[in-house]
């Protein structure tokens, strides 16, 4: 299959990486051209603009930053929807508000297009590997027509609705990840008079009823953090915890629901947005915070 990637970030990079190594024919697109080179390297086409993307792949997947991205690749005279696009799929992948993809998903469908979303959970490892949690908002033939690309990055798929709700499932998928690496830097801030050692000390955490899996395996990047070293590259930073954080409160908020946890979360992780950590990895969190004083 002729595949498109919008959107070379590191979750973009490694899908394409991905759709290359399975058999696929790939081409990407991402506004700095320098991220291409890698793909281009190994074995994908770049296409000059989104437009070319869409013309040249049978589907083209999108993941990209906010809506405002999404809105500059997908609209205007070089966007994915600028050309003959008809009868074509696209598979947007980015995490966002779902009324952003419900309003995308009318605007495709005006062209003649598909529009599938599948945010998904995960990191750059299992999208990798394709091993993938994909959560799907489409209509059932589109889902279905969508699924054999899916399954290629994807160890489990769930198709939660129409589009939209796909947005919905990844925000709560979501909350308790980001809302448990505030609760472990409390933690951690808590044992600090204990001058235990801070990889005995995440060890013990992840072997208790109140760790969360991810502690398993980022628990040693968190060990080395607390020492000060280097814990290794960015898998989900900690500014698009906060983006995520402010995502799910509105959400909630314009359905009449109340987030207590999640926007007391958001007010922490703004904190350390702050203090410069945005670009830095989530598990980030818990360290800051375990340095913390009360009057910071």
């Amino acid at each position: 299959m002729h595949v498109g990637v919008a959107g070379l970030g590191k979750m973009g990079a490694a899908i394409a990486e991905r759709l290359i190594e399975t058999g696929n024919t790939v081409t990407v697109w991402n506004r700095s051209a320098d991220k291409c080179r890698p793909l281009a390297a190994a074995g994908a086409h770049v296409a000059a603009n989104p437009a070319a993307l869409a013309g040249a792949a049978e589907a083209v997947i999108t993941i990209l930053t906010d809506s405002a991205a999404l809105d500059a690749v997908y609209g205007g005279p070089a966007g994915l929807l600028a050309g003959a696009v008809k009868g074509k799929l696209f598979i947007e992948m980015s995490t966002l508000p779902p009324a952003v993809d419900i309003a995308l998903a009318g605007k495709v469908r005006a062209v003649g297009a598909t529009l599938v979303e599948c945010p998904v959970a995960g990191t750059t490892g299992p999208a990798r590997q394709g091993k993938l949690i994909g959560l799907m908002g489409a209509e059932p033939a589109d889902a279905a027509r969508a699924k054999p690309l899916l399954d290629q990055l994807c160890r489990r798929l769930e198709h939660c609705g129409p589009v939209g709700t796909g947005a919905i499932m990844k925000l709560a998928v979501n909350l308790p990840l980001i809302v448990y690496w505030q609760a472990l830097g409390e933690a951690l801030a808590l044992c600090g008079p204990l001058g235990i050692d801070p990889a005995r000390l995440v060890d013990l955490m992840s072997d208790t009823a109140g760790a969360a899996a991810v502690l398993k395996l980022r628990g040693p990047a968190v060990a080395k953090m607390l020492k000060g070293e280097d814990a290794g590259p960015v898998t989900f930073a900690l500014a698009d915890c906060t983006k995520d954080l402010r995502a799910m409160v509105a959400e909630a908020a314009a359905r009449g629901l109340a987030l207590p946890v999640a926007a007391q979360t958001l007010t922490c992780f703004e904190e350390a947005g702050r203090h410069g950590l945005g670009s830095a990895d989530a598990a980030r969190q818990p360290v800051y915070w375990s340095g913390r004083t009360a009057k910071a």
